[in-house]
């Protein structure tokens, strides 16, 4: 009997680590798509997508960054919902671009959430934690204005 609760747990972990490590999930079954690369390529890609550039502005010290990302950026509703929408952008405004990027745009508390345009104009600012539903309210706001 002991043998079998020991394969039993085994065999369920073996299965909660591939299935939590798997990279295999559609997109539209995962939270937010964070954009991969510099500023510069962002701003290039929301002009030639025609989209808004959603930057969440954050610092690795920040709980409230923390909370969003762990509860509101992974929501699938929300992923759903900005990753056809916008190029999503995380950045630590403390460290290499983020430095002249947050002196530019005068953040002045984390999180600072910014809609910006392909020429780098703000079109909205949001400043402080958001849950779900308010961040869904927040970005359908922006599009009905765009």
């Amino acid at each position: 009997m002991k043998k079998f609760i020991y394969l039993s747990i085994i065999v369920l972990s073996a299965g909660l680590l591939t299935s939590a490590a798997s990279p295999d999930k559609n997109p539209s079954e995962v939270g937010i798509q964070f954009f991969k690369g510099s500023w510069k390529a962002a701003l290039a890609k929301a002009k030639k997508e025609n989209k808004l550039i959603f930057l969440d502005a954050n610092a690795s010290w920040c709980r409230p960054c923390k909370l969003m990302e762990k509860r509101t950026f992974s929501d699938v509703a929300v992923g759903k919902f900005y990753n056809e929408r916008f190029i999503n952008v995380k950045m630590d405004m403390e460290k290499g671009e983020g430095i002249e990027l947050s002196k530019k745009l005068g953040i002045r508390a984390y999180p600072t959430l910014f809609f910006i345009d392909g020429k780098g104009n703000v079109v909205k600012k949001s400043v402080g934690y958001l849950g779900t539903e308010d961040f869904l309210k927040l970005g359908k706001g922006v599009v009905g204005n765009k």
